[in-house]
């Protein structure tokens, strides 16, 4: 069996307490070395076999995860955050279909949820934003071209851009061209959760500025929207006194 494990977002007690279980139970671990806190590998067996994945092919990837299975052995996959973002877990699935081998999936705490953590952050304020964009710039991989930041920008919502903190200076060109001012809240948050965490509030029109200032270059997510600054926003009403609910009737007066 293979288990793909979220592992969080670095801090190693972020991981789910079933994904601290499959690590303890584990014959083979297959672990993101370039972005996984290895502390979690703590969590493995003595006699449990660990490869770094930043090392190595698809392929190569593949081949052990065949051969522990050939050998009746317990694989995790462990990625980093969750493995559902970013994490290029379908290629492996496909694979391992066509081997008959069965696998299942452990999520984990991605980083754009470290870092509102961090910050203290809520993306769906009343009145402000109702929806966070999850998205990244074009790098060494395509971009679809209707997922243009410039286009995603024209919500006006809130938002959280992966794997595009090398690229600070174009982003903040490609929002404010897509309709956010430059006076627009953003954030920088460096390594979300680890111990080297850091963090940087600044606006859209500064997002250069501050990585430069700061010597960010890369393992940073970098968040925009209003909800960053918390101000304006409506109380929510669920919890207002005259909103009935199924668990709670309409009370007069506040």
């Amino acid at each position: 069996m293979v288990y793909f494990v979220g592992a969080g977002t670095g801090a190693p007690d972020l991981i789910t307490v079933r994904g601290k279980r499959l690590l303890e139970e584990a014959d083979v671990i297959i672990y993101a070395g370039s972005l996984v806190n290895p502390e979690l590998l703590s969590y493995g067996k003595e006699n449990c076999s660990i490869y770094n994945s930043a090392e190595m092919t698809l392929e190569e990837v593949m081949e052990v995860m065949k051969a522990a299975e050939k050998e009746g052995k317990k694989t995790v996959r462990l990625h980093t955050g969750d493995p559902s973002i970013y994490g290029a877990v379908r290629e492996q699935m496909d694979i391992l279909e066509e081997w008959n081998i069965p696998y299942e999936s452990c999520p984990g705490v991605s980083a754009c949820f470290g870092a509102a953590a961090s910050l203290n952050l809520e993306y769906t304020l009343p009145g402000i934003s109702q929806s966070l964009i999850i998205t990244r710039m074009e790098g060494k991989t395509a971009v679809p071209a209707e997922e243009s930041i410039e286009s995603f920008a024209a919500h006006q919502a809130s938002m959280a851009v992966y794997l595009s903190s090398g690229m600070t200076g174009e982003l903040s060109r490609r929002l404010i061209a897509g309709g956010y001012s430059e006076k627009t809240p953003a954030a920088i948050v460096y390594k979300a959760t680890w111990p080297e965490e850091k963090k940087y509030i600044c606006t859209v029109g500064t997002l250069e500025e501050t990585a430069k200032a700061y010597g960010i270059t890369k393992t940073a997510l970098i968040l925009v929207g209003d909800v960053i600054a918390h101000e304006r926003y409506k109380r929510s009403r669920l919890y207002a006194p005259d909103f009935e609910t199924e668990f709670r009737g309409r009370r007069s007066g506040t």
